[in-house]
């Protein structure tokens, strides 16, 4: 009675789990056919140098493949030459290029053997005609893989054709006609069969008693072989005189009958269990974003809506009284976009109670509740709160307005449509202490549209000096996008928007301000984009328009206008040129000679500037006229031109001046390595960054400041022992140091490249190579060009920092003392940074829709991109070892140097 209704444990693997391999070991072709009579070969030449017609011991060779629904899978993978002497045998395994997890329920191996013919025929590929072919399914008809050896009956004369339904099965279905085996034959294939189980660990292995069998078998083996090789050749011959009086019989082409009958040995792959096939099980795909979600819709979770089976279309074998058990999902796109009736009359009723009780203001949190409040309030800004966070939130409102940071966290989770609620909150948004900056920046985004929320935060910008709001003002213009600011320029329509009144009135009584300000409206009403839009452009340019109003009112408003009007012939002028010099096909020189030459032209008003002009880069600095000596053209396709200006106080001021190309994306990346710069200084770590200034003065043309500096490229040619060094060397000698260099400016260079590698790691810099890593002769390191960001890169393996071997033997190499102190600095910069990650991706979202190249390709996930490489969900000692493994890993990366290499060859070649 133990034993009875016991039942051993069945283990089984599903395919989708076994990521190794297919692989199929050759072993040997048995089998023989009548050899073709000598009258035939005469009469036939074709036949006469086919290897399988002179020898029954030819050389074969054999091409396996995957198939699968009638299509192949891989390429054929083909056996190594063998010459054979006594028998056919290769015993050779063949590695496929997939693995089982890939395999369809439907895949079969399609193996062809090939006999060599020079003279080619009508099956011939090249000079190989098929000697026979077979197909093996991979799963059986229980769906499990097969495994071990296999005998695959060979169809003479056929190339494998792997379809569903294919001519060339392996494995032949068994008959019922079919005359039966003799003795020998029979006891042949079950002793086979055994074997195999014997194999597979089915079948216990006893040594004494394995050993006695297998040489009675091998005495007998031989005899019961050429039994059953002879009963299949007369089955083959009965089927074929059974076919022969339906029509005319095959004889393969070489005149003798086709009664030849070939097994091909293979073994597949062995395992410890049975292995099942199993699909994929893919995640549903995403819900559609129909429009951009407002920030009580982002409130909302994505909702996946649940249906049951309809009646007469329940699953084969259920009954009615499982109905209610079997549920599918279907996914509508409308669903993210519209609220749960259930869900919303339980906010509003759940609110409602929560609305006017005189308690509400003196409900305080308990211990676990404070903790979750905690938690809400510590996410970063591309979070949305699910409704269970929002009611929390929304319940202990007046308890929040102590906590700035939970200001944000409240307006997301107030229902603004509701005019009863919308109006309550904005009483609560008075009580609330004084936010951050980077908190009033992301009210300003296109999530948040009403105007009492969006006046708050300028309210909040109000209270920042110019300094600061200059960090911003890039991403304060593209806020004037969500703001609703009519065209009509009858009226002033900026009135009715508290941020363009705001910086209107900033930018007219401050020239530095006003300068950037105009600059960017320009580029915007220059930007004539598909995402631009007429209804865009026609806002920036009235709020152009009431800019120069308020900037006349001012007591220096006048010669503040008639500046930016000379700057702007300025900048024309210098177009000009830069199409003519771009569009001659003169060579580099005689383009620097016509450069001159036009610049020291009177009539074209560089020479001098009466009175002093600012520059439009920098207005800090008043320029008197242009240095027509100091000239150059660079050899790109753009051809920039390279200017100097003098200065008021006397010295030159370089300038690029670029056509042809859109320098937005450039300027972004220098504005925010100058806000990281100030934020790094505020934690008092001054890595000695030196943001050189750009400004696109339209959409196709712009300037930036010339740093006198030198690529790496240039100097790994000039210097070609430790060149960095040697450069350094060279400008600030000291021999009582170890280097030989200055400790002043060997320690700007460590900080300046510490600085660089965390800031371009953060913003996904690509496209790095020696040609666009710079260094001055006083220390100072630094990158340039930045058309490729968020992570973005043309050339293949690049590494996630650049940190190239030249960099670290300037310091004394990775076991020096000034190495470690780079990566202390990188460490340091790196968690000072994440310190003030919601500035940073607040200022990204605001440029979603600034036609930034990088940024347009996915807008949806740009801010993500930003965030992952922050790491927030790391601990601060986390982030640090983190970090310290990325600039490991790009010591030993391989990649990064050929690449080097390879861009070194190619700007060989092209100059």
């Amino acid at each position: 009675m133990a034993e009875y209704g016991r039942m051993d444990p069945f283990s089984f693997a599903a395919s989708k789990d076994v990521d190794v391999p297919v692989k199929i070991r050759i072993m040997n072709l048995e089998g023989d056919e009548p050899f073709v009579k000598a009258s035939v070969l005469f009469e036939r030449e074709e036949l006469r140098h086919i290897g399988s017609n002179t020898s029954p011991h030819s050389d074969l060779y054999i091409t396996v493949a995957v198939w699968a629904g009638s299509k192949p899978l891989t390429m054929p993978i083909r056996t190594a030459y063998k010459a054979f002497r006594t028998e056919r045998k290769w015993n050779e395994w063949l590695e496929l290029p997939i693995t089982y997890k890939q395999l369809p329920v439907n895949a079969c191996l399609a193996i062809t053997i090939w006999d060599l013919s020079p003279g080619g025929g009508p099956r011939s590929v090249a000079h190989a005609i098929p000697f026979g072919g077979t197909t093996l399914p991979m799963f059986d008809a229980e769906n499990q893989v097969q495994k071990g050896r296999q005998k695959c009956l060979v169809h003479r004369h056929k190339r494998a054709d792997g379809t569903d339904n294919s001519t060339t099965p392996a494995l032949v279905p068994a008959k019922t006609n079919r005359p039966l085996l003799d003795k020998d034959a029979e006891e042949l294939d079950r002793m086979e069969k055994l074997f195999k189980k014997h194999e597979m660990g089915e079948i216990p292995r006893v040594d004494w008693l394995d050993q006695m069998v297998f040489r009675n078998f091998e005495r007998t083996g031989l005899q019961a072989a050429k039994s059953s090789m002879e009963m299949l050749r007369r089955q083959r011959a009965l089927q074929a005189e059974n076919d022969s009086a339906q029509g005319p019989r095959s004889d393969g082409g070489d005149g003798r009958p086709d009664t030849s009958t070939f097994l091909l040995n293979v073994e597949l792959l062995r395992f410890d269990f049975p292995v099942v096939f199993a699909d994929h099980e893919y995640d549903p795909p995403p819900i559609s974003a129909l429009k951009p979600l407002s920030a009580s819709q982002g409130a909302l979770p994505h909702q996946q809506l649940k249906v049951q089976y309809g009646p007469g279309i329940n699953a084969p074998g259920e009954t009615s009284e499982d109905f209610d058990t079997r549920l599918i999902r279907v996914y509508d796109p409308e669903v993210g976009q519209r609220d749960n009736p259930a869900e919303a009359k339980h906010r509003r009723l759940f609110r409602s109670s929560h609305r006017h009780g005189v308690l509400d203001k003196d409900l305080k949190p308990n211990a676990k509740v404070r903790d979750e409040l905690n938690l809400i309030i510590s996410y970063p800004p591309t979070h949305i709160l699910s409704p269970e966070e929002a009611d929390l939130v929304w319940k202990f409102r007046y308890h929040l307005t102590r906590d700035k940071r939970a200001l944000n966290k409240f307006v997301k989770s107030v229902n603004w449509g509701d005019q009863g609620e919308s109006k309550q909150a904005k009483n609560v948004l008075s009580r609330w202490t004084e936010i951050d900056v980077d908190d009033a920046l992301e009210l300003l985004g296109p999530s948040f549209d009403n105007a009492a929320v969006r006046s708050y935060a300028v309210d909040r910008l109000r209270k920042s000096d110019d300094e600061e709001l200059l960090l911003y003002l890039l991403q304060l213009v593209q806020a004037l996008k969500y703001e609703h600011i009519s065209a009509d320029s009858d009226q002033e329509s900026t009135q009715d928007s508290s941020l363009a009144r705001f910086l209107i009135q900033r930018a007219a009584s401050n020239f530095m301000l006003g300068n950037y300000f105009h600059w960017y409206l320009m580029v915007e009403c220059d930007d004539h984009g598909p995402e631009q839009g007429l209804d865009n452009r026609s806002t920036y340019r009235k709020v152009a328009y009431d800019f120069m109003t308020e900037l006349v009112k001012q007591p220096t408003g006048i010669d503040d206008r008639k500046t930016l009007l000379r700057q702007a012939e300025m900048i024309a002028i210098l177009s000009k040129i830069a199409s003519e010099i771009k569009a001659s096909g003169e060579s580099i020189a005689k383009k620097v000679d016509r450069l001159k030459n036009f610049l020291a032209d009177p009539k074209n008003e560089l020479l001098a500037f009466d009175p002093p002009l600012p520059m439009p880069l920098d207005p800090s600095v008043k320029i008197t006229g242009v240095v027509p000596d100091q000239v150059a053209v660079f050899k790109s396709s753009l051809n920039p031109i390279k200017c100097a200006f003098k200065t008021a106080t006397g010295s030159t001021y370089p300038i690029i001046f670029k056509l042809g190309d859109d320098l937005r994306q450039d300027q972004l990346v220098i504005q925010i390595i100058t806000l990281m710069d100030q934020l790094l200084q505020k934690e008092n770590l001054d890595l000695k960054l030196s943001p050189y200034k750009i400004l696109a003065t339209s959409t196709t043309a712009g300037a930036s400041q010339f740093v006198q500096s030198q690529s790496l490229s240039a100097i790994v040619n000039k210097y070609r022992t430790n060149p960095a060094l040697a450069y350094l060397r060279h400008h600030n000698p000291d021999e009582r140091q170890p280097l030989g260099v200055r400790q002043e400016t060997l320690d700007t260079y460590i900080k300046s490249c510490a600085g660089y590698c965390v800031i371009t790691y953060i913003l996904g810099v690509g496209d790095r190579h020696l040609d666009n890593l710079l260094l001055a002769p006083d220390g100072h390191f630094f990158h340039a060009d930045f058309g490729f960001i968020l992570g973005r890169d043309p050339k293949p393996f690049a590494p996630l920092v650049k940190l190239s071997k030249e960099m670290v033997e300037c310091m004394g190499g990775v076991n020096s003392e000034q190495y470690n102190r780079f990566k202390q600095y990188c460490f340091m910069a790196y968690t000072a940074l994440r310190k003030s990650s919601n500035l940073i991706l607040n200022l990204f979202s605001l440029m979603l829709h600034a036609n930034i190249p990088d940024i347009m390709l996915e807008p949806d996930k740009a801010v993500m991109k930003v965030r992952e490489r922050f790491h927030l969900e790391l601990s601060e000692e986390e982030a640090i070892v983190y970090f310290g493994n990325v600039i490991d890993d790009t010591l030993t990366a391989f990649a990064p140097v050929v690449i080097d290499k390879l861009h070194e060859w190619a700007q060989a070649l092209r100059a």
